[in-house]
């Protein structure tokens, strides 16, 4: 009778336990980036009657006789999978989708969490939002990101302002296949006058005119095709000037643009005699800057313009410089965590990349406060890189990982557990009661 007693009261504290877990995955069914817990029960040791025998020549071998002597805690483990995303809308609120970790501070003080909701502090740190502890990642220098380097502290700063100068210009529209042939001299014919207005480096507007020259028409035959294919060339000559000095010389840029009999601009090609070479620069585009600024070296794309009879109607469609503007955003992008500031004229700038951990055995990690965990004695060491390499996850911008607890399955722990907690303690009664026949009998 004692040994089921000792039995029951061994199993009693351990459905404490099993209540104590229970409610504490409950009680966390909505932190954000918490793992549930789960038990798992081992039977102690047993006493063994007999060891059991083995065959022998003219008898069957026997079992060994063993009586259990209780149950015991087997361990109590983190369930790692996926938690739901829920979308915040914050561009600082992100959630990891697969395997991985959040890195938070640096040394004695480095904990890794799937909670992802950041924000700036007042020095400009990304920081986690409920313990202040800095993100880690890498800062972008001149060439990028550097991961070989450790991850150290993403500070950023806000109160700047950026301009960028036009690198690139896209025309379109029509060109008037009815103009004739470019005359020289007043009234100047066969000329039509776009006006472009581009950006240096200072963020300054610059205008500029550019002159399209209708020109002589050419053939070019590819022998390389049979039957030999010829097309008509139309050449129209294109010069960049100022347009409130037209006589001045610092500005620069002409050569030839062609188009074919159905008024198409004609990609460049080698099969043709004379090859094609479209647009066809005789000095590149160059524009003077402003006091302080570089002068203005934009790549101009001719592709969209047509040569139809219709009138001109050729303009600037597009060009990449931007004039001054301040941070008006900070984001995180989605799938790499790159992170990058974003200027009220549309420029959006690179300053670094998250960092993200990952262990070969994350049920070996330890909880430490806030939802974060530290590396244990059986995690192994942390594989610190980018999201979406080496099996680490990839983030997801604007969204917070819920709790992964199931409600539904804690309920049903919970009644295991207070069921086997009821069963144990009947258990105790049961024995009590055959104790209190046996004291009896002497009576």
């Amino acid at each position: 009778m004692i040994r089921s007693m000792f039995n029951a009261i061994s199993s009693m504290g351990l459905h404490q336990k099993y209540l104590d877990v229970v409610a504490n995955n409950l009680a966390n069914a909505n932190t954000v980036g918490y793992k549930s817990n789960r038990v798992l029960f081992q039977d102690q040791f047993a006493q063994t009657m007999s060891p059991g025998s083995p065959p022998a020549d003219a008898v069957g071998g026997t079992n060994p006789t063993q009586v259990g002597l209780g149950v015991t805690m087997g361990y109590i483990s983190p369930n790692f999978t996926q938690g739901m995303l829920q979308n915040t809308g914050r561009s600082l609120d992100m959630g990891i989708q697969g395997d991985g970790f959040f890195v938070y501070g640096q040394d004695v003080a480095r904990r890794y969490s799937r909670e992802g909701s950041m924000n700036l502090d007042a020095n400009g740190y990304l920081v986690n939002s409920a313990t202040g502890l800095r993100t880690q990642g890498w800062l972008s220098g001149t060439d990028g990101v550097d991961t070989n380097l450790p991850a150290s502290d993403l500070q950023v700063v806000t109160n700047k302002t950026q301009a960028k100068a036009t690198a690139n210009a896209v025309l379109g529209g029509n060109l008037d296949a009815r103009l004739p042939v470019y005359a020289a001299g007043p009234p100047e014919v066969g000329v039509a006058t776009v006006s472009i207005g581009i950006y240096d480096s200072l963020g300054v507007m610059h205008k500029a005119s550019i002159d399209f020259q209708r020109g002589a028409t050419t053939t070019a035959t590819n022998s390389s095709v049979t039957p030999a294919e010829t097309i008509n060339l139309t050449e129209w000559k294109y010069k960049v000037y100022d347009p409130s000095d037209p006589t001045a010389t610092d500005f620069k840029g002409e050569g030839s643009i062609f188009f074919d009999s159905n008024g198409q601009f004609v990609p460049s090609s080698t099969a043709y005699t004379p090859a094609i070479e479209n647009p066809k620069p005789t000095t590149a585009v160059l524009i003077p800057g402003s006091e302080g600024a570089n002068d203005i070296t934009p790549t101009i794309d001719f592709s969209k313009l047509t040569m139809l009879s219709g009138d001109s109607s050729a303009a600037i469609t597009s060009q990449d410089g931007l004039a001054p503007g301040s941070v008006t955003d900070v984001f995180v992008s989605a799938n790499t965590g790159n992170l990058y500031l974003v200027y009220s004229n549309g420029l959006r700038e690179e300053v670094g990349q998250l960092a993200m951990a990952r262990f070969t055995n994350p049920a070996g990690l330890l909880r430490a406060e806030h939802t974060t965990f530290v590396a244990g004695l059986n995690s192994g060491e942390p594989e610190i890189g980018l999201a979406g390499t080496g099996g680490r996850g990839t983030i997801s911008s604007g969204y917070l990982e819920s709790s992964n607890v199931d409600m539904a399955q804690e309920f049903t722990n919970m009644i295991l557990a207070q069921r086997g907690f009821q069963a144990s303690s009947r258990m105790i009664t049961t024995s009590d009661e055959i104790l209190q026949e046996l004291i009896n009998l002497k009576r």
